[in-house]
């Protein structure tokens, strides 16, 4: 804060640079309470800034009244008298809405803001902030001090919104560092480390605190690093670490009463009061000046009495005339009052039923899964046995329709995800180049099918190393470059990457994917990005398809942070493009990418358990073990499973999640009591509630996605094993 205040006295210097000399006097004593402040002398500087406010308006200078009520209110605000500060702050922006918006008039807003939260009014505060955003998005401010940002972080810490919080302070100490940002930087790790300490976890909450206090360091802000030592020692009280919390807490105290005897220098409560009484008595003495001249005003008034009398008529029907059309507006209020409220009605509706689709979507995926893995695994096993010739085009039929099938419940389950703000981004340092060469790599035989010409185009100026989500933009990449090519016939695709700009540490990318097939009309250049649309049922029909992908693209794209464009004309193609911003990476340490493949001697006279409760699955699963030579005893419930785990030694367990009675993450956690060692893998069909890393902390040690490929599925074993 200690930047951001000398930069608003700069900002006050350059606004009064051009005063001419009627306003000399403004200038003069807008100096001299600037002076003070620096010097700490509270007293003076609300004297000085007082006259100058004075001056402004005899002088009938807006700006500089607006000016130095703003300056007026900052001096409240530092001395933290919210009310005092609150009602100069309206004033000011009351003063600036007829003049042309200025930086002071935008951080008029956001210390408007500030007090509002300082009064637990987060309603008033977000509409200030919001405020201030606007005006610095209309002078093309950038926030770069990242304090707006911050304070909705606050907002929604204070509003209980503890993820949502973490996200936003997160954001802000990923920032690049720098002068202006550190007083954010570390009010962005106290409060994170607060966070974690109301949700016990202790060791998170003291590794922010601790570099929170050494950031503070740099910027010497005594009520922040107060905070922060008192914070400490809450955490060290609840470890029952003595100690440190007695250490933390005599430190936190010492440097309360330093800061208190600097408030006490900087404004007794006397002098407050004494400078409230003069401005009152000004103020009365004012009033008093208005009503004498309210009284010669008024012997005027007499003389025009009698023209008074001659209006009255009129007015009388003129009053009628506006009484008529007050009922009119109060029966008009009525309706839309009405109407409104079943607006509100029909929205709640409509939000139960998107969520009443979304459970019932992810339920429904979820239950196919099972008997989808019994239909993939049987059209597996069948193709390894040498069926006859004649009955492999029904096999691989089968197996196409089980991939397709599985392809579409994926789909579904991603667009949940997304729905349902289950969807977080990562941060991963890669090299796009790389990536987008292997998209390229990965797609050739499809671009074949089609006889297509598949190019790639990337900018040489791109740094080769990016910091963001490779996972969500190949997601991306993929469902455009495969509508591309599905629609696309004896054609050309192009995928064309370029480096729209480059500033400080950021990079902004121009992704275009060009294709010369079929087009689309436009009047469905909208509709192509609604969930199962794909233009028309005759190009369902002939093209197949599920009609999620380009949807998925669209919510994936925003999500990131960019938009996305399309243009086509039927008969000659389609242009998707979108930017996506990322900040600059290093070079990355080179690992072996690959894994070695797993060798079937390695699997042969392995003992495995497989706990499962479907007798289809069973059967399938045991007899793919069955062929890699693998010993397999099946269980179908938990509590047997964990029994027999007690008695007998595996190689390794195969846990289905769902099991009648208790679940197989109960029983993976039962087992863990007395067996850390044999290896447990989760067999699921991966909900919306369900992830990875959720399964993996009851003690499993990995994951095969029903219905699973079985390539990955013995590869998986083999790693474990």
């Amino acid at each position: 804060m200690k930047y951001l205040f000398i930069f608003i006295f700069f900002l006050n210097s350059v606004l009064y640079s051009q005063a001419n000399e009627k306003t000399d006097s403004i200038s003069y004593y807008g100096n001299l309470s600037k002076s003070n402040i620096l010097n700490n002398k509270y007293k003076n500087a609300l004297f000085y800034t007082q006259k100058a406010i004075n001056y402004s308006k005899e002088a009938r200078t807006l700006l500089a009244q607006a000016n130095q009520t703003y300056s007026l209110g900052k001096i409240y605000y530092d001395l933290k008298k919210y009310n005092d500060a609150i009602e100069t702050f309206h004033k000011s922006i009351s003063l600036y809405k007829n003049l042309n918006p200025t930086e002071a008039y935008a951080y008029s807003y956001y210390y408007l803001g500030k007090c509002y939260v300082a009064k637990a009014n987060f309603a008033d505060a977000e509409i200030c902030f919001d405020q201030t955003q606007s005006i610095f998005d209309e002078l093309k401010i950038p926030d770069t001090a990242q304090i707006i940002t911050l304070q909705r972080g606050i907002i929604s810490k204070s509003k209980g919104n503890l993820d949502l919080a973490s996200t936003i302070f997160k954001t802000i100490i990923a920032k690049p560092e720098s002068p202006e940002i550190v007083d954010s930087k570390v009010e962005a790790l106290y409060q994170i480390g607060t966070i974690e300490a109301t949700k016990n976890r202790f060791n998170l909450a003291l590794n922010y605190l601790n570099k929170a206090l050494a950031l503070n360091e740099k910027n010497e802000n005594l009520e922040q690093k107060s905070n922060i030592l008192l914070a400490l020692s809450s955490v060290f009280e609840k470890m029952l670490d003595k100690n440190n919390a007695y250490s933390y807490l005599k430190q936190h105290l010492n440097l309360k009463e330093s800061i208190s005897i600097l408030n006490n220098e900087r404004l007794g409560i006397d002098d407050y009061d004494k400078f409230k009484e003069s401005e009152r008595l000004k103020e009365l003495a004012q009033l008093d000046s208005d009503n004498k001249q309210q009284e010669k005003a008024n012997k005027f008034s007499k003389l025009i009495s009698i023209l008074a009398i001659a209006l009255i008529s009129i007015l009388s029907l003129l009053s009628l005339s506006l009484y008529k059309n007050n009922i009119i507006r109060t029966q008009s209020n009525l309706l839309l009052k009405e109407k409104n409220n079943e607006l509100e009605i029909a929205k709640e509706k409509a939000e139960r039923a998107s969520n009443a689709r979304s459970e019932f979507l992810s339920t429904v995926s979820h239950e196919l899964r099972t008997p989808l893995n019994a239909i993939n695994g049987i059209a597996h096993l069948l193709l390894e046995e040498n069926p006859k010739k004649a009955q492999m085009d029904y096999l691989n039929s089968l197996k196409f329709s089980g991939d397709y099938l599985t392809k579409f419940i994926n789909e579904i389950l991603e667009i949940n995800k997304i729905d349902s703000n289950k969807v977080e981004i990562e941060y991963i340092n890669f090299n796009l180049k790389q990536l987008l060469e292997d998209i390229q790599n990965s797609l050739k035989e499809l671009a074949t099918v089609n006889n297509n010409t598949f190019n790639l185009e990337i900018d040489s100026s791109i740094p080769d190393y990016l910091i963001g989500d490779p996972t969500k933009l190949s997601q991306i990449i993929m469902n455009l470059i495969n509508n591309a090519l599905k629609f696309t016939k004896n054609g050309n695709v192009s995928v064309i990457v370029k480096l729209h700009s480059l500033e400080a540490k950021n990079a902004t990318l121009y992704f275009e994917v060009i294709d010369t097939g079929i087009g689309i009309p436009a009047d469905k250049l909208q509709s192509v990005f609604d969930s199962f649309s794909q233009g028309s049922i005759e190009i369902n029909r002939k093209y197949g398809g599920t009609g999620l992908g380009l949807t998925i693209v669209k919510k994936l794209i925003k999500i990131l942070g960019g938009r996305i464009n399309l243009k086509s004309v039927v008969g000659k193609g389609s242009t998707f493009s979108f930017k996506l911003q990322f900040k600059l990476g290093s070079q990355l340490v080179n690992l072996d990418e690959k894994p070695k493949t797993y060798d079937d001697s390695s699997l042969k006279n392995k003992k495995i358990l497989l706990v499962e409760d479907n007798k289809i699955n069973q059967m399938i699963t045991e007899k793919m073990l069955h062929n890699k030579g693998i010993f397999c005893e099946i269980i179908d419930n938990g509590e047997d499973a964990i029994e027999i785990a007690k008695k007998n030694k595996f190689d390794l367990i195969l846990m289905d999640v769902h099991l009648p009675g208790i679940n197989g993450t109960i029983a993976t956690e039962e087992i863990r009591k007395f067996d850390t060692k044999t290896p447990i893998i989760a067999l699921t069909a991966i909900s919306l509630d369900e992830n990875r890393e959720m399964l993996l902390s009851f003690g499993m040690n990995d994951v095969v996605t029903k219905p699973f490929i079985p390539e990955e599925f013995y590869a998986v074993i083999a790693k474990n094993v």
